[in-house]
């Protein structure tokens, strides 16, 4: 297996291409992040420490690492550290999976990108000075920026001259589109053809991240922008653009980026996982695209990822209303368990079931195999009397069941909403 080394792993581009690799049986994927963050919580491999690309001893320190721990390949998810790499290619001791330099220069300036494709119809108006403003609203932003940060709607020239005045870098204006923004996500081959377009909308977006979104039909329009983008650029695998309708229902390009984007996890769905064939292209394997024809749309928001400090061995649980919910398998319960078995833990069925309960087991299509033990509780008894190990947990619907084995037992338990905080997602 190669080793794929994410930088920066918790960004939302980072989290992409680790949901997208890790089931990979051709690439091991590691994290690295100059700070602790959410990034330990989902990599199976995360290292910390390194310093900010920026910092002085950055690539030294970046060499040992990919020296230590055998890395191949570097995957950028951040703009500015993707630009940086390919500056300093030469020097850094793995391949850095990104386009060449000069699209990744181009495309991280907005001035660059429309400048370069002045000619095209799809190049909003720009203005160099405010003078140069004839009518009102306009858009500033960043010429080097991401996620909609310092980006305004401005309505009137005080306003425009205020921004300007509190901003020392580069900012460009625009002309206002005011209808849908949408994202295409390409897929370039080797041999310079894209194999893969897909329009998306913005349907919800927060902090610039598109967190509500669904795959549309492609019209002529976005095909050809497509192909002029990647004829004049020369990309290396997976790529976006942005684009808005104006006020006469056209598109006008936002910008460019020779990367993953955080919500490509839509068409991975789909059936086109873009890291991975991006890499597959640097290992210089030509690739196919499975195009599925369903319909396709995701929500996001905030995910919670647990740790805890509880050393255990033994998991007793019950089986009404636990794993057997309203007549039901509870699925993520018994990824729970699997995920515990695979860590060489004991399960321990502890159940008041009232019938047989290794039949009933088999009509919910569970094998008793996969317990340890199975205990019948007596009328009248408390199960803390049959939990043995002091090196356990206990999950169980009942208050009054995990009141006791808390206090008789001593020991951690759990109902099943509560399941959540003992999975450790680095495992998938």
């Amino acid at each position: 297996m190669k080793k794929v080394m994410v930088f920066p792993a918790a960004s939302e581009i980072g989290l992409e291409i680790n949901n997208a690799l890790k089931y990979s049986n051709h690439f091991e994927v590691y994290g690295l992040s100059s700070v602790y963050g959410h990034s330990e919580r989902v990599y199976k491999n995360c290292i910390f420490g390194v310093p900010y690309y920026n910092e002085d001893g950055f690539i030294e320190q970046l060499n040992k690492i990919i020296k230590k721990y055998e890395i191949d390949y570097i995957y950028p998810a951040y703009d500015d550290i993707q630009l940086y790499l390919m500056l300093h290619k030469n020097e850094i001791e793995a391949e850095i999976i990104s386009s060449e330099l000069k699209t990744t220069e181009i495309c991280r300036s907005k001035e660059k990108t429309y400048k370069y494709f002045e000619d095209c119809d799809f190049i909003p108006l720009t203005f160099l000075t405010i003078n140069d403003i004839v009518n009102y609203p306009v858009f500033v932003k960043p010429d080097v920026g991401q996620a909609s940060k310092d980006a305004y709607l401005v309505t009137n020239k005080l306003d425009m001259e205020f921004i300007l005045s509190q901003h020392t870098k580069k900012m460009v204006i625009c002309e206002y589109l005011p209808n849908e923004e949408f994202t295409v996500d390409c897929f370039t081959d080797n041999y310079g053809k894209i194999l893969s377009l897909k329009i998306r909308n913005r349907k919800r977006v927060r902090n610039g991240i598109s967190v509500s979104s669904e795959i549309l039909n492609l019209d002529d329009k976005i095909i050809e922008m497509a192909q002029v983008i990647n004829s004049r650029l020369n990309f290396k695998g997976a790529w976006f653009f942005q684009v808005k309708k104006d006020s006469n229902g056209e598109y006008k390009l936002l910008e460019i980026a020779p990367r993953i984007a955080g919500t490509m996890g839509l068409s991975r769905n789909l059936g086109i996982n873009y890291p991975l064939l991006t890499l597959f292209l640097f290992e210089n394997i030509d690739v196919k695209i499975i195009h599925n024809k369903f319909a396709i749309n995701v929500d996001r928001a905030l995910i919670s990822r647990y740790q805890t400090d509880i050393d255990y061995k033994y998991v007793y649980i019950d089986f009404d209303d636990t794993i057997n919910l309203r007549g039901k398998v509870n699925a993520f319960l018994m990824m729970f368990l699997y995920q515990a078995l695979n860590n060489g833990k004991a399960l321990i069925l502890l159940s008041r079931h009232d019938g047989d309960i290794y039949s009933d087991l088999r009509k919910i299509n569970i094998d008793k195999t996969l317990f340890a033990d199975i205990i019948i509780i007596p009328k009248g008894e408390k199960k803390s009397k049959y939990i043995k190990h002091t090196n356990s947990i206990f999950i169980d619907d009942s208050f009054s069941e995990r009141y006791d084995v808390s206090n008789q037992c001593n020991i951690p338990v759990f109902d099943c909403s509560e399941v959540e905080a003992l999975m450790d997602w680095t495992v998938f």
